[in-house]
């Protein structure tokens, strides 16, 4: 057996897609219509198909739990930061903030209130701090690993 793909629940197909395209760059990939998978491998289904998969009411689909988020890195990180806080009507969970360990990140909200995290691609953190001057041993204790994980990063 092997893991596919994240599958979201959206409630409007057309609104999500040209979000996604829109905020994140992502094209759709296949197109069944009431099923979309898009570029990365997320694949987004209607409400109402959903429904009938799993013999539910429309009004047991509730939308925005907080509880799991979709994950993207981005290696320019600065511009797309830039680009997002010019995109009218983005929901944020928290504006852009740096973890312990050095990654930058912003997470928002998709129409559907889903949670989208992107953060910094841990190979320009790493970049960015021995550029900053940095040795790689100070690298290593700032983000807390391996002088090892810091080299094999850099190959």
């Amino acid at each position: 057996m092997r893991f596919l793909n994240p599958m979201i629940v959206v409630s409007n197909m057309e609104r999500s897609k040209e979000f996604y395209n829109k905020v994140l760059g992502l094209e759709v990939v296949v197109d069944f219509g009431a099923n979309v998978t898009l570029t990365g491998g997320i694949a987004l289904q209607t409400k109402e198909s959903w429904t009938t998969f799993i013999n539910k009411r429309d009004s047991d689909i509730l939308f925005g739990g907080n509880v799991a988020e979709l994950y993207f890195e981005e290696d320019d990180f600065d511009s797309f930061y830039q680009r997002i806080n010019n995109i009218e009507g983005i929901n944020y969970v928290h504006g852009m903030k740096e973890h312990s360990w050095g990654q930058r990140v912003i997470r928002f909200y998709d129409p559907d209130n889903h949670i989208i995290e992107v953060g910094e691609n841990m190979i320009m953190v790493i970049q960015r701090f021995l550029n900053d001057g940095m040795t790689m041993e100070e690298v290593a204790s700032r983000m807390d690993v391996s002088v090892d994980y810091i080299k094999s990063s850099l190959k």
